[in-house]
């Protein structure tokens, strides 16, 4: 099954309201602040499949793991009302104009 980020979105939202987080009683409020922290740590825990090693020991938690930096950003982006889809094609459209320099050599 292909969904597009709408579709996605619309699956979030589902399981967050069957869960009840969308409440106002919620015990894990999913507040826009809230959500962008979550991304920051499920973030980090991408970055614990590649501690001390160039490849993850386990592909398939890497993908659960970058499924929840998906899942959230989708839901930060609802909550602060922002086409996901129509800033990342802005944001292609900037990087295009855009140059890099190559990274210094520190230890030179």
């Amino acid at each position: 099954m292909t969904l597009d980020l709408q579709q996605l979105t619309d699956e979030m939202n589902r399981f967050v309201n069957a869960k009840g987080w969308y409440a106002d009683e919620s015990p894990l409020p999913q507040t826009p602040r809230n959500i962008a922290t979550s991304i920051a740590i499920e973030a980090a825990e991408i970055l614990e499949h590649f501690q001390f090693r160039d490849t993850p020991t386990n592909p398939a938690e890497l993908a659960g793991e970058l499924a929840d930096v998906a899942l959230y950003l989708l839901q930060l982006a609802y909550l602060m009302d922002i086409d996901l889809e129509q800033a990342i094609l802005e944001k292609l459209r900037i990087n295009y104009a855009r140059t890099w320099d190559a990274p210094a050599n520190t230890l030179e």
